[in-house]
């Protein structure tokens, strides 16, 4: 059972959900620069991560919760004894990921940001790290979850530099960054986990 994990995307989907009928409400979460450099709003940070652009925005970042953060959350636990840690992570992962845009647009009156994929990225590459080898479907194509972790960084890096899709690059990029290093924080010794898993390919499905 991964309960926090579960209640992430519970409470994501349906804050996202309201916010599609409420704009109001939409306005007051999502990351606004002038609001949290003025008014203090600082709780941006993290409310922007639940609510999304869409439905297909909105399905695409829980359903690869769905798949990768039980499983960090199951290590998590295991590692550390507490349910606490993963929430803490993702929460984290939220503010650390959308910092660079925030302090980049800190004055701009005409950015803003919304969506949980800073997190969920950091969420990805925690598993990254830990099984390398796993087969991910990536629009319903198997891949090798580090081939699919290098093309990630790669494209990001590039669209990033390239801009005018709206999307914030930058911020899977920061939260890709944040997944590896929590990990490594919490125990050094995965890192040698790490290597000894991609010097020994095995392609396995989810392990």
């Amino acid at each position: 059972m991964t309960p926090v994990n579960l209640l992430l995307i519970a409470i994501t989907a349906l804050v996202s959900w309201m916010a599609f009928n409420n704009r109001a409400l939409a306005d007051r979460l999502i990351l606004w620069p002038p609001a949290v450099d003025r008014k203090r709003q600082y709780d941006r940070l993290v409310t922007y991560g639940f609510i999304h652009a869409d439905w297909m925005h909105l399905i695409f970042n829980m359903v690869t919760l769905f798949f990768f953060g039980g499983q960090i959350e199951t290590v998590m636990v295991s590692l550390t004894g507490s349910y606490l840690t993963y929430p803490a992570f993702y929460l984290a992962a939220l503010v650390v990921s959308i910092l660079p845009s925030y302090l980049k647009n800190q004055k701009n009156p005409n950015y803003m940001s919304l969506g949980a994929s800073g997190a969920v990225s950091a969420v990805l590459f925690a598993f990254v790290l830990l099984s390398p080898w796993s087969k991910i479907f990536v629009f319903f194509i198997p891949a090798p979850a580090i081939v699919f972790a290098a093309f990630y960084v790669g494209y990001s890096i590039w669209m990033d530099r390239r801009g005018g899709d709206r999307i914030n690059h930058s911020a899977h990029l920061a939260g890709a960054a944040f997944g590896v290093i929590f990990m490594l924080a919490m125990r050094p010794e995965i890192f040698g986990h790490f290597l000894a898993e991609l010097s020994n390919p095995r392609f396995s499905l989810g392990g």
